[in-house]
């Protein structure tokens, strides 16, 4: 099914159909229960452009591959924007702009500034070191006996490996209030699930202040070592700091204390729901299981060179792949309309909100065969159902698609691999199906548990 976009469409076109939902509520609850799943039945029913009914508001969804394709086109980038969808974030932060929420030549030169921090060039001599301080955690956290709430042990582990490599600076001490920060920003101001009159919340007030503080810390300890610094030693922090000194039109002072946490914004929920998802679904198939201890033993048994990572890690990377499909981060994407356009033989009205629905192909039969099973052997070289245009947007898709898109590929590899190769862990009951929550993020649910056996190594 092909679509096309057209800027000044006729009078004559319909909106998209509007999907069947209860009285008042609409789809609401569809959308609470499994995001995902619903926008696959809704793509099955009303085809790749429909409207859904969410607590009074109609919005448009556009879905399927034609809609992750579509956001990579000239037509997809001039029609659609991002900006209302984080400007209450950016206002809450008393900032001008953020990455997210610009467009255009704005959200380039951005990018290019944070491009080499977020990077995979970042972790340029820091493997090693990135092992000893999962090494460091799991011997300090981890104890045999035990069983581990895992999803939060994953939060952790980002902010100590995300903080050394990117920032410089692993502020464990604030986790809590990072997550608070953002469960409570996302549920409020980026999805508006939620009142705004939450935000007067003390809990909210209080992590918000320490994430505010946090922020303080990271510009005061980059004055206090630029003079020291040798090139190799610069990072996302760095850049961040000398384009404010150099072009403070694209980063002024007011934008500093989001910009420079927000790597920890980014990774804590997205980082820590794919590692747990992918923990979970290795331990729950014995035989992927075996395949990736017989992979990660031999890895780990001599030195290896950086660019072995992800050449010699197959099976760990397929799992990772695998859990990315199955439990996605980036279920949709939402924009504006710049203008009115055509979409699929629909009009689509100026300034609405639109969810892109990327995420769909991934449980589709027609790319994935048999898409609720986990199964490692679709990224084979002779399979690669993966590859198939638009069926795969585990970081999103168009000039928004993740920044930290071949950094996260490394981490999740690298770490996955070191905690199977170090600790020996099982589920709560072979039996156990995984519970999965869609708030701020979609993921694992934070009961979610494994139990310490020992050390494998």
């Amino acid at each position: 099914m092909s679509t096309t976009a057209v800027a000044t469409p006729p009078k004559a076109l319909r909106e998209p159909p509007l999907v069947r939902g209860l009285p008042i509520i609409g789809n609401t609850l569809d959308m609470a229960r499994d995001p995902a799943k619903f926008f696959v039945k809704c793509y099955r029913e009303y085809g790749p452009a429909y409207r859904i009914r969410i607590m009074g508001r109609t919005q448009t969804v556009l879905a399927g591959p034609e809609a992750a394709n579509f956001l990579g086109t000239r037509e997809g980038k001039d029609v659609l924007r991002s900006k209302e969808q984080w400007e209450g974030l950016v206002k809450e932060y008393g900032a001008t702009k953020m990455l997210n929420a610009t467009d255009g030549e704005e959200h380039k030169k951005l990018r290019d500034i944070m491009r080499r921090g977020f990077s995979k060039d970042s972790l340029k001599g820091h493997y090693k070191q990135l092992i000893d301080i999962t090494n460091r955690i799991f011997e300090r956290d981890w104890k045999p006996g035990t069983e581990k709430p895992v999803v939060e042990a994953m939060q952790y582990l980002v902010v100590e490996q995300l903080g050394t490599i990117l920032t410089g600076s692993a502020p464990l001490e604030y986790v809590k209030d990072i997550r608070t920060t953002i469960l409570y920003i996302l549920n409020i101001l980026v999805t508006r699930k939620h009142p705004k009159v939450m935000l007067k919340n003390p809990k909210y007030k209080k992590a918000k202040a320490r994430v505010f503080e946090l922020g303080e810390k990271m510009i005061a300890q980059y004055h206090r070592e630029k003079e020291h610094k040798k090139d190799e030693e610069r990072n996302l922090i760095d850049d961040i700091m000398t384009a404010n000194r150099d072009h403070p039109e694209i980063i002024p002072d007011q934008d500093l204390i989001m910009t420079v946490t927000g790597p920890y914004v980014a990774g804590l929920d997205t980082v820590a729901n794919t590692t747990a998802a992918t923990l979970y679904a290795v331990l729950k198939h014995p035989e992927v299981l075996k395949q990736v201890h017989a992979e990660v033993d031999a890895f780990f048994a001599s030195d290896f060179a950086e660019e072995d990572v992800m050449k010699k890690l197959v099976v760990t990377n397929a799992a990772v792949l695998e859990s990315m499909r199955l439990w996605p981060i980036a279920v949709a994407q939402m924009r504006n309309a710049n203008r009115d356009f055509e979409y699929a033989g629909y009009l689509v009205r100026k300034d609405e909100m639109v969810f892109i629905g990327t995420s769909v192909p991934h449980f589709m039969e027609e790319f994935f065969p048999d898409p609720y099973r986990f199964d490692i052997g679709r990224y084979s070289k002779e399979r690669a159902e993966h590859m198939q245009s638009g069926a795969y947007s585990p970081y999103g898709r168009g000039p928004h698609t993740c920044l930290g898109k071949t950094l996260a590929e490394v981490l999740l590899v690298l770490t996955m691999a070191r905690i199977f190769w170090k600790l020996d862990l099982s589920l709560e009951s072979p039996d156990y199906e995984l519970k999965t929550k869609t708030t701020p993020t979609p993921g694992p649910a934070m009961d979610f548990k494994v139990r310490i056996n020992g050390f494998r190594n």
